[in-house]
């Protein structure tokens, strides 16, 4: 026996002994169950331990709660901080698990397709081209809050997370406005990295149908046109190894035009940034959606999810140079965009087609329960459904980007600074004041939401920018549209996009009056303007419309809005538009 043999049984032994813990319970229980979050942090130690060149664990947060944020990188190119990635020019995939945290496949799917490429049974050779970060939870708070029925439509595991974080937040409702400490940190992962891909894993409710995964990417419909052709390419090409592997992938969210009702078919989206794939295509980066269908079970659905990430490490290691280089071609049209017509939200066309839908036969019968038409699967009969998709989308608000840039005044400098820094937004602090000609948006029509949403009561605007002179002050802030981000500073910023930070009521208090008259007094100024013949005719022509003329409060206004003690600054929305940098 050589003498060197019990060294290379130890040496054996170790490996074997750091390589064996590198299972998750899911997978030792036959996926019955999930792991708590001490498992994550277990084996985010483990792998560094297993593979110390190729894994790095590391923190990148800590949620309300207290909890440590946890993320693997991985690169078996030695590539294991942002500066070597960026030195390399490697591209950087992201996939996020358990941002709804009891939606759980991505976490253990992620562990083990993370396993087998460092052992090279998948993806071979593709760490070697790239830089995987891997969050395996992102909610970890709500992954902490276990229980049996988290999840009443979903088939395993045995226990899982809940939906929201600990402060009842939807990370997946958070990506524009980034209120939570957990979006926060991952914010700044995200500025720190600059993935080109951020994929965010998730199970979708809805239908029982023979379909078990969604696969959804942008820009493939909106954002920088030339960048949709790799959105393109990404989506196809995940949804056709999923093919070969015998899934049955869709390229569209599944949700019903009428719910619960099959019939009514199913229409394209181009998701608002408030969800990840809606806002990475405003980066100018591929943001996917991935939804694996909660009526399969757990071992079905955790494979199904570890095929994907294994295709996408394969598809970013054979095309992420070029999609790389391609981001940055649409980084530097961004910084073009000044003046140019830009879309902020879609709308469906009229197009429609008939597709064939793998569901099941069902029934639509009035319940004695809730009174309502229930529909009623039977999984014992597939059955392929002709069901109308609407798959074209059009430009819905188009906006003209500003030739200049956004003026955003000093009384809401700190805060708005403090949301364009998460974001890596560039701005600048003026040094003195000016008068300058400017445009201005003064809302003709307000809408405030019934009831909160996210703990923000949202608004919605009618109006339209127009030429004013106005005061600039020290201290403003200037948000220059000719930057990498410019989609996404005008998605923030133009108050009629749909998660604006004014349509999330941020501005509301502009729209609110503060300053008002008595009423006798107002019926004293409004005699008094009536002797002007101009203003009694405006006031009758009025009149004539009959939900004018029943309001009183509104045929006072009618007069206070001529009076000099006006407030001038009602309905204006605080942040300007200008044409010339100011200094």
């Amino acid at each position: 026996m050589p003498r060197h043999l019990p060294t290379l049984l130890l040496a054996a032994c170790v490996a074997t002994a750091l390589a064996q813990p590198l299972t998750t319970l899911a997978e030792r229980s036959g996926f019955k169950e999930t792991g708590r979050y001490s498992e994550v942090q277990q084996l985010c130690n483990d792998f560094q331990a297993a593979y110390p060149k190729a894994v790095r664990c590391i923190t990148f947060g800590q949620t309300p709660e207290g909890r440590p944020m946890q993320a693997l990188v991985v690169s078996q190119s030695g590539a294991l901080t942002p500066q070597a990635a960026q030195a390399r020019r490697l591209p950087v995939l992201l996939v996020q698990g358990g941002i709804h945290a009891g939606e759980i496949d991505g976490k253990d799917a992620g562990f083990l397709a993370l396993r087998e490429a460092l052992q090279g049974k998948a993806a071979k050779g593709a760490l070697t081209k790239q830089v995987l970060l891997f969050v395996p939870v992102f909610n970890i708070d709500g992954h902490e809050r276990f229980g049996a029925w988290n999840r009443p439509n979903q088939r395993g595991p045995e226990q899982m997370g809940w939906r929201t974080t600990g402060r009842n937040y939807n990370l997946n409702r958070d990506y524009a406005k980034a209120d939570t400490a957990e979006m926060q940190a991952m914010l700044r992962l995200v500025d720190a990295w600059d993935p080109l891909a951020y994929i965010d894993l998730h199970v979708t409710d809805g239908a029982k149908f023979e379909h078990d995964i969604s696969i959804m990417t942008e820009p493939r419909q909106s954002g920088d046109e030339a960048l949709r052709q790799a959105g393109r390419a990404l989506n196809n090409a995940v949804v056709a190894d999923l093919t070969k592997q015998g899934s049955l992938p869709l390229d569209f969210y599944p949700s019903f035009a009428v719910e619960d009702d099959p019939s009514s078919g199913v229409y394209a989206s181009v998701p608002p940034p408030r969800f990840s794939n809606g806002y990475f295509q405003l980066r100018n980066r591929l943001g996917m959606l991935v939804e694996t269908h909660s009526w399969k079970d757990y071992p079905t659905r955790v494979r199904i999810t570890r095929n994907t990430i294994v295709s996408l490490m394969e598809q970013i290691a054979a095309h992420g140079a070029e999609w790389r280089r391609e981001a940055a071609a649409a980084d530097a049209r961004s910084r073009q965009l000044a003046g140019q017509l830009v879309a902020l939200s879609y709308e469906p066309t009229d197009k429609v087609e008939t597709i064939a839908f793998r569901g099941y036969a069902y029934t639509r019968t009035q319940s004695d329960v809730s009174g309502a038409l229930m529909t009623r699967y039977d999984e014992s009969r597939p059955q392929v459904w002709a069901m109308p998709l609407h798959p074209e989308l059009k430009p819905e608000l188009v906006v003209t980007a500003p030739k200049a840039g956004y003026v955003v005044p000093r009384a809401h400098a700190a805060w708005v600074a403090a949301k364009l820094a998460l974001h890596g937004i560039q701005y600048q602090t003026l040094k003195q004041a000016a008068t300058t000609e400017v445009e201005a948006f003064r809302a003709s029509k307000m809408e405030f939401a019934a009831k909160s949403e996210e703990s923000h009561q949202r608004l919605t605007l009618e109006g339209q920018w127009q030429p004013e002179k106005r005061a600039l002050a020290a201290g403003d802030l200037y948000v220059p549209i000719a930057q990498p981000k410019a989609r996404f500073v005008m998605a923030l910023l133009e108050p009629q996009a749909p998660d604006a930070l004014a349509a999330w009521g941020y501005f509301n208090t502009a729209f609110e009056p503060k300053e008002y008259m008595e009423p006798y007094v107002a019926e004293e100024v409004a005699r008094q303007q009536l002797a002007d013949p101009a203003i009694k005719a405006a006031f009758e022509a009025k009149l004539k419309d009959p939900a004018f003329a029943k309001d009183a409060a509104a045929r006072l206004e009618f007069f206070a809005r001529r009076h000099a003690s006006w407030d001038e600054r009602y309905q204006l929305y605080p942040v300007l538009r200008v044409a010339t940098a100011p200094r």
